[in-house]
Formats: structure tokens, sequence, C-alpha cells
């Protein structure tokens, strides 16, 4: 599930911690995997807050038929939620269930944080209005879900919630809302022909799922190749700076060229400008806003010196 793109961004990060941090390549490479393998733990993490979320919602409206002196609305409360049909099917499936078991017991540590979720949404037009649907049946898949997106991005945005991850690792601060767009995007994908509770349910990185496992080992490969060729690519682009010296070139600028020499030599099965498009995507994320424009001036003429001397070999799909 996860992009290159993003595989790219975690592979700068691991080279950036062997070249500037002094990580031997070893301990590079191992932890670059487990960060990986720790996103699928982020991933069930944010979804599993949906099915906790409801229960919760449950256990406020039973409550609320308790009071001393209940309202109309206190004894006779919307289960629309409650018996919402997409969370359903997420509670019931098995290897949510049992990655949920394995990772999300916070949930339960910090339900006062989950019940004080519900009860701010509880006062929304959006949850008025999906409860004020009353029980009707057609559609109601479809409409479940919908709503239930809805309330996976609003938890996703509660940073009482965000904390509490945020606890469970450092690794995952930066990670944070980038997972959740993957999360946001799975769902959506989820069918109801489908989603039942034999379903093999979409994780970060599944090595059951060839594009996944094709897509880590691409990442796997562009690191080690970049460690390997580096001072190579180092001793390119002094050949090709012109009235700069090498010292003067951000950090950032020369472990994206790196990189991308790594790619253009390493990969190929990947077009050139595909991968001279990612690394100016990845230098305005990354690196100085000018940055975009010299590392595309210097990877024009290291591609041109590279060709030259037989190193880049592209496979042409008929």
């Amino acid at each position: 599930m996860l992009s290159r793109h993003f595989l790219r961004s975690k592979v700068l990060q691991a080279v950036y911690s062997s070249r500037y941090e002094g990580a031997d390549e070893m301990s590079v490479a191992q932890n670059f995997e487990y960060h990986i393998q720790k996103l699928n733990e982020l991933g069930v993490l944010q979804v599993s807050l949906l099915p906790r979320f409801v229960e919760v919602a449950g256990a406020v409206l039973e409550e609320g038929k308790k009071k001393f002196r209940p309202t109309e609305e206190d004894r006779n409360p919307s289960m629309r939620l409650v018996e919402n049909e997409f969370v359903r099917r997420m509670a019931d499936n098995f290897e949510l269930k049992q990655a949920m078991e394995k990772w999300c017991g916070c949930w339960e540590t910090h339900e006062d944080l989950v019940r004080e979720a519900f009860l701010d949404f509880r006062k929304t037009k959006e949850y008025r209005e999906y409860v004020g649907e009353g029980d009707k049946e057609a559609g109601r898949y479809e409409s479940d879900k919908a709503f239930a997106i809805l309330v996976f991005r609003y938890l996703m945005n509660r940073e009482s919630l965000r904390a509490v991850v945020g606890e469970r690792s450092l690794l995952w601060e930066d990670d944070f809302d980038q997972i959740a767009q993957y999360n946001f995007m799975m769902l959506k994908t989820l069918e109801e022909n489908a989603f039942d509770e034999a379903m093999m349910w979409p994780v970060m990185y599944d090595k059951r799922v060839g594009k996944d496992e094709a897509d880590m080992e691409f990442a796997r490969e562009l690191l080690r190749g970049t460690l390997a060729t580096r001072e190579e690519s180092e001793e390119l682009i002094k050949e090709h700076l012109q009235g700069w010296e090498f010292e003067r070139v951000s950090r950032m600028d020369v472990l994206l060229i790196n990189m991308a020499v790594a790619e253009l030599t390493g990969c190929p099965t990947i077009p050139e400008k595909v991968t001279v498009d990612e690394y100016i995507e990845l230098s305005k994320e990354f690196s100085a806003e000018r940055s975009r424009l010299f590392i595309n001036g210097i990877l024009d003429k290291l591609i041109a010196e590279l060709r030259s001397r037989g190193r880049i070999n592209k496979i042409v799909k008929e």
C-alpha cells in the first residue's frame, strides 16, 4: 500500500542517518526494515479507533437511559451509530481483530479521551443528521460507510488522540498524517460484496501482496545502492559543479542526488524522467526552495555523463 514516493522518503532518512549521524550500514538497513514494519502498527492503531469509538458511544447511550431524570432522547436514543454496518464489519474482520488485540490496548487505557471525543462529536450537525435518518435499509452499507469515514477523519484530527499515538513511538510523529491518508483511501475501497470476516485486512506493508513486496524490494535495493555508490556519486557531483564549492552544497541536496544516481544506474525498469521528477518532488519536501533547480541541473549533467560511461541501461517496455 505504501507508495514508492513515500518509500523513497524513508530511504532518504535512512541514508541521512548513515551519512551524517554515524550509523553503520547494517544497522541502517535493520532500522529501515523496523521502521516500515512499525507503520503497520500505526495504521492499525488509527483504524482501530473507529470500532472503539462506536463501542464507547454505545456505552454512553446506555448510561443515558439510567440517568435520574432522563430526557426522551436519553430514554430512546438513536442506535444508528452503534449499529453502523461498516464499522460492524471492521470489528468482525478476523485479521483486523487479531491485529487490534496485538497492538491496540491503548484505547482501553485512554477510554476517557475516546468518550470525550464522542461527546463532542455528538453535538455536531453531521451526527444529528446521520442518526436522524433512522433505520432505513436502502443504501445502508454505503451510507454507513460514508459516515464511518467521516468519523475516521474527525478522529485523526483530534489532538488528544493523536498524542496517544505519538507517545507509542517517536518514529510516528512525521508519518501520522501520511498513514492516516493511506487509511482514508483504503477504507473508501472496501466494497460491500467483498468486505467480510475472512477478507485479508489491508495493512501498510503486506509481504503476501506482490506489489507491496516488489515496492519494498525496490526500496531495499535503493538503500543498498545509495550507500554503495555514495563516494562515486559525490565525486561526480564535484566534477560538474560550476562556481560552487562542494562543501557549500546542501547536505540534503547531495543525498538526493546520491539516491537519484543509484536509482538511475540500478533500476533499469524506471524511466529517467520518472527518477528525476521524483527527486525534484522530494527536494520540495526536504530541502530549500531553490534546491529543485540545482538538483535538476546537476542531474541533467550526470545523466549525460553516466550514459557516456554506459552506466545507464534502461529496459524499454514494448
